[in-house]
């Protein structure tokens, strides 16, 4: 797809997401994306050179974006976290793991994350052939009613034992079981790190109480979801995942946490690339390598993809 391609696909949108420059964190204060990204970045952590050696297979082995600096991963974990019959049922091959693998090849992906189960039945075939990254901690929806907790359904050796390349996980922050999810999360990435795998966090928000008000839904609120990437980074997640932000202002309007009026005024005003932007400079300005997309499928799914590819783009 070339430049008019993506222009004439967004339509109005065009100018405003191609040709949008971030005023409030500027390009020169982050550590963007680029071919040298891992040595110019991470060879300055703790990070082992086993992990640095699974970065590298993640960024440069295999896919479309491969040497870029940026990533495109392929995560498939409906089959828990939205039931296999609603994500499956419309194409049932997928209820195969070897076809989830394929079409993430076939896609051009880095990487593909699915779950102990997935990974475990075909990793001795693909392990060496695209970068697996296994899935530690989901919710399911079996339970009646329904609950909101991730909690464990794999260990680290069983990911390192087939050959993945890293592990990922998913902390509901803001959630009740939070604090749990982040101590088991820390304890799970750091014995990771230990074996050489790269880890990736995904920082959701989740807190249907506490989330929304007056029927304006905050999980997707810049102001939280970027310090839910800090939290992240903290217990030193390799890559970020995080959700683009939809709106702003969580702290203010929902009354709660410690926030500035600069965030909003100056550092990430209403733009999608700004809030995107923030989003980076939350997880150490891009020392950490941040993956957003948007949320759940919707009427126009080819202009939201490729509008968060642009957003992504231009925000680093």
């Amino acid at each position: 797809m070339d430049y008019n391609e993506i222009k004439s696909l967004l339509g109005t949108e065009a100018d405003n997401l191609l040709n949008h420059t971030c005023t409030g964190i500027t390009k020169d204060m982050i550590h963007a994306p680029g071919p040298d990204y891992i040595e110019r970045v991470f060879e300055h952590t703790d990070r082992n050179n086993l992990v640095l050696n699974n970065l590298g297979r993640l960024f440069n082995q295999t896919g479309r974006l491969a040497g870029t600096g940026f990533l495109s991963i392929l995560p498939v974990d409906q089959g828990i976290e939205h039931s296999a019959s609603a994500s499956f049922a419309i194409n049932p091959s997928y209820f195969d793991p070897e076809n989830i693998i394929k079409l993430g090849i076939e896609g051009g992906c880095n990487a593909v994350v699915s779950t102990l189960g997935v990974m475990g039945s075909i990793s001795r075939r693909y392990a060496r052939k695209i970068p697996l990254i296994v899935k530690i901690n989901h919710n399911e929806l079996l339970a009646t009613p329904n609950i909101s907790d991730q909690t464990l359904w794999a260990n680290v050796d069983q990911a390192w034992d087939m050959g993945a390349a890293g592990i990922g996980a998913t902390i509901y922050f803001g959630s009740q079981n939070c604090r749990r999810q982040i101590q088991e999360i820390s304890e799970a990435f750091k014995y990771g790190h230990e074996l050489g795998l790269v880890c990736i966090l995904w920082t959701y928000l989740r807190n249907p109480e506490g989330f929304i008000k007056d029927g304006k839904d905050y999980h997707t609120a810049n102001d939280l979801e970027s310090q839910a990437n800090y939290l992240g980074v903290t217990i030193e997640a390799d890559i970020i995942k995080q959700k683009l932000s939809t709106t702003s202002r969580g702290f203010l309007d929902l009354n709660f946490g410690r926030t500035d009026k600069l965030v909003y005024d100056k550092l990430a005003t209403d733009h999608p690339i700004e809030w995107n932007r923030y989003q980076v400079a939350n997880c150490y300005m891009g020392r950490i390598g941040l993956i957003n997309s948007g949320g759940a499928s919707g009427s126009n799914d080819y202009f939201d993809a490729v509008s968060a590819a642009v957003i992504n783009k231009r925000s680093g």
